[in-house]
C-alpha cells in the first residue's frame, strides 16, 4: 500500500503551461509520476489510458471546462481525488465544485509548499481509504470467527478518516478512534472511561451527548448537526445518534466528527469578496443613479419619449443594482455574525403597525387589501434588534404585495404562542409549488413562471429573512398552495440566551 502511494500517479489539467510545468517539477521531486494535459478533452484521454490517483484540475479552460471534466471524472472514476485549481475571484465556483465531488481546492497563484500540503493531504486520504477497504475485506474474510469480532470492528473504526466517539448510557466515553483524538486535540495516551466533558470543551455538545445517551432523543430527525470550534483555529461538525438495543432501549451515543475548517475558510473568503466588490460598486452606481435623475429633471420636454423611456429604464436598473448590493452587504453581515447585537425591548404591535402603515400605500396602489390583526391583550415585549425585526417583516409583507395580484388580500397577524411571539403574513397570491418550497430560502433562488416572470427582485429577500430569524434563535415556516396563496409564520422567543 505504501509503495502505491509513494509513486502516486497524478494528472495536471491546466491550460497555463507555467502552472503545468511548475507543478510537475514539484510533484516529481515528491516521488510522484506526473502526467499533464492542456485541455479537458486531452485530460479525459489520459484518464482512459492511465491509472491515475489524483487530478489537479483548472476550472477555466478552453473547450470542455473544469466543471464538465469534474462531472466525467466523478461518474467514470469515483476513486480519483480531484483538487480544483482556481483563482480567488472564483471561490464560489470552487465551493460548487466541492459540493459536486471535488476533494479539495488550491487558489492561484500558489507556493510550492501549498501544493505539497494539499497533495499530501489527498495522499493521506487515499491511504486511509485503502486501509479502510483492506480492513473491510479482512472483516468479510473472517466473518465466521466470532472470537475476533470485537477486534475487527475496532480495527475498522480506528481506520476511518472521520472521528468516531462512543459513550455508554451514562455519558461516559467507551471508545475513540485516532481520528477523533486528532480532531479534539487529545493525546493517544488519554484513556477512555471518563465523562464526555473531560474530552470535549464545548458545553452545549456535551449536554446534547448526555441527553442522547440517557434516551432523551430517540428520533434521529430530532437531532441536528452541531458545529463548534475545535482546538487551535479548526472548526468541527458533530453528528450524534443514539445506539439502540434489541428492546428499543438506548445503550449510549455514537458521535461522528468531521473537520469543516476548509469550508469555513471558503465561506469567509466568499463573504470578504462579496463585501469588497459591493463596497467598490455602490458609490459609482449611486453617482450614476443621481446623474440620471438630474438629467431627466433638467431636460423635461427637451428629449423624445423614446429617450425618456431609455433614461427611465437605466435609472430603474441602477436602482435595482444598488438594492442588490445592499442585500449582499446585509447577507455578509448576517453570515459574519455582525447583526442582532443592538438588542432592546421592542413592542411588536407598534412595530408591525408602523410597517403596515408604511407599506399600505404600495398595497393600495396595486389594489390590494392589507390588514393587521392584533390580540386584545398586549403582547410581551420582545428583546431584539429593531432594525433586524423591521427587515424581517418588511421583506415578508413586501413579498406578499409583489406576488399577490390586483384585488387580493394580505393579512398580518400577531399573537402569543407559549414562550414565543408568533407573526403570520398570509396572502391570496400566486402561491408556490411544493417542489420550490425547500429552495426559496437559498440565495438568488426565484420562482419564475408565466405569472411571476415579470416581477423584479434580487432573490435575496427571503435568505436575509431566514438568516436574521436564525440569528434570533427563531423559526420561520411556510405553507403555500398554487392559486390559493402563501402563509409565512415566524416564531421568535420573547427572551434569548
Amino acid at each position: 500500500m505504501a509503495n502505491q502511494l509513494d509513486n502516486a500517479r497524478i494528472l495536471i489539467i491546466d491550460d497555463e503551461q507555467s502552472i503545468r510545468e511548475g507543478s510537475e517539477r514539484i510533484l516529481t521531486r515528491m516521488g510522484c509520476t506526473v502526467f499533464t494535459a492542456s485541455r479537458g478533452e486531452e485530460g479525459l484521454e489520459v484518464l482512459d489510458r492511465e491509472q491515475i490517483a489524483i487530478v489537479l484540475l483548472d476550472m477555466k479552460m478552453p473547450g470542455i471546462d473544469g466543471m464538465d471534466v469534474l462531472r466525467e471524472i466523478t461518474k467514470k472514476y469515483p476513486q480519483i481525488l480531484v483538487i480544483i485549481i482556481t483563482g480567488y475571484a472564483t471561490v464560489e465556483t470552487a465551493i460548487e465544485a466541492m459540493k459536486k465531488g471535488a476533494y479539495d481546492f488550491i487558489p492561484k497563484p500558489f507556493e510550492p509548499d501549498q501544493l505539497r500540503i494539499v497533495v499530501n493531504r489527498a495522499l493521506e486520504k487515499q491511504r486511509l481509504t485503502l486501509e479502510a477497504e483492506k480492513s473491510e475485506l479482512a472483516r468479510q474474510r473472517t466473518l465466521l470467527d466470532l472470537d475476533r469480532e470485537k477486534s475487527r470492528v475496532r480495527t475498522i473504526i480506528e481506520s476511518l478518516p472521520n472521528g468516531v466517539l462512543v459513550t455508554n448510557a451514562s455519558g461516559r466515553v467507551v471508545l475513540m478512534n485516532p481520528a477523533c483524538r486528532q480532531c479534539l486535540g487529545l493525546t493517544p495516551a488519554q484513556e477512555t472511561g471518563h465523562p464526555v466533558d473531560q474530552y470535549i470543551a464545548d458545553e452545549g455538545l456535551c449536554q446534547l451527548i448526555v441527553e442522547i445517551s440517557e434516551g432523551c432523543h430517540v428520533d434521529y430527525d430530532d437531532i441536528a448537526p452541531y458545529e463548534f470550534a475545535g482546538p487551535g483555529e479548526t472548526f468541527l461538525i458533530a453528528r450524534a445518534r443514539p445506539v439502540v438495543g434489541e428492546k428499543n432501549e438506548c445503550l449510549g451515543t455514537v458521535v461522528n466528527f468531521s473537520d469543516i475548517t476548509t469550508t469555513k475558510v471558503l465561506d469567509r473568503l466568499k463573504s470578504e469578496f462579496v463585501a469588497k466588490v459591493s463596497h467598490e460598486l455602490r458609490s459609482p452606481l449611486s453617482t450614476i443613479h443621481e446623474q440620471l435623475a438630474l438629467v431627466m429633471n433638467d431636460m423635461v420636454g427637451e428629449i423624445s419619449k423614446n429617450d425618456a423611456h431609455l433614461l427611465s429604464r437605466a435609472k430603474e436598473k441602477t436602482q435595482g443594482l444598488i438594492s442588490l448590493i445592499g442585500d449582499l452587504l446585509d447577507l455578509s453581515r448576517i453570515e459574519s455574525g455582525t447583526v442582532c447585537h443592538e438588542s432592546k425591548p421592542v413592542q411588536l404591535e407598534a412595530m408591525l403597525s408602523g410597517i403596515v402603515d408604511f407599506l399600505g400605500a404600495s398595497a393600495q396602489a396595486k389594489g390590494l387589501h392589507l390588514t393587521l390583526d392584533l390580540p386584545e391583550q398586549p403582547l410581551a415585549p420582545l428583546t431584539s434588534d429593531p432594525l433586524a425585526l423591521e427587515s424581517i417583516f418588511g421583506n415578508l409583507i413586501t413579498n406578499a404585495i409583489h406576488y399577490t395580484p390586483e384585488g387580493g388580500e394580505i393579512k398580518v397577524a400577531a399573537d402569543q404562542a407559549g414562550v414565543n411571539l408568533r407573526v403570520r403574513v398570509q396572502d391570496t397570491g400566486f402561491g408556490i409549488e411544493a417542489k420550490h418550497l425547500e429552495k426559496i430560502f437559498e440565495k438568488f433562488y426565484r420562482v419564475k413562471d408565466n405569472k411571476t416572470r415579470f416581477i423584479t427582485g434580487t432573490g435575496l429577500g427571503l435568505p436575509i429573512v431566514k438568516g436574521l430569524v436564525d440569528s434570533m434563535k427563531g423559526v420561520i415556516e411556510v405553507e403555500s398552495e398554487p392559486g390559493v396563496g402563501t402563509t409565512f409564520t415566524v416564531l421568535l422567543p420573547v427572551s434569548r440566551t
